[in-house]
C-alpha cells in the first residue's frame, strides 16, 4: 500500500492507496500514525478512495490508531469509502464510533464544528 501526506487547513489527510492488508500496508499505516500521532497536529482523515482490500489486519490498525490519537485529544475520520470498505466497517461496528465522509471538505470542515451538529456521510 502506498501513504501519500498532505495538509489541508491544519488536517492531516493521508491519501491510501492499494490493499490495506497485514502482509502490505498494515505495519507501513501504524508506523506512520505513530511518528505523525507524537507531533502537534492530531486532526486526520484517512482517504481510501483508492484502497481496493481491506482486512481485519486493516481494520483492527485504524481502531488501533484512533483510539491512540483520541488518548492524545486528537480525531481520526474516514473518507471516500468504497462500498466493500464500507461493508467491513460497518459489519465490524467500526463506522459507529468513526465518522465516515464521502467529501473531503466536509470531513476537514467537521474538525472545526460542534460534534453534536456533524453528520457524517455514509457511502
Amino acid at each position: 500500500m502506498q501513504i501519500t501526506e498532505r495538509q489541508v487547513r491544519g488536517v492531516t489527510i493521508l491519501d491510501l492507496a492499494g490493499r490495506f492488508v497485514l502482509e502490505d500496508g498494515v505495519t507501513e499505516f501504524v508506523q506512520r500514525m505513530n511518528v505523525l500521532s507524537r507531533g502537534p497536529n492530531l486532526r486526520f482523515v484517512l482517504n481510501f478512495e483508492q484502497v481496493t482490500y481491506l482486512d481485519s489486519a486493516g481494520v483492527g490498525a485504524i481502531a488501533w490508531k484512533c483510539v491512540t490519537v483520541r488518548k492524545r485529544n486528537g480525531d481520526v475520520k474516514l473518507l471516500n469509502l468504497r462500498r466493500r470498505t464500507h461493508n467491513v466497517l460497518m459489519t465490524t461496528r467500526l463506522l459507529s464510533v468513526i465518522d465516515a465522509f464521502e467529501s473531503e471538505e466536509l470531513a476537514v470542515n467537521s474538525f472545526d464544528e460542534d460534534p453534536d451538529d456533524v453528520e457524517p456521510i455514509f457511502t
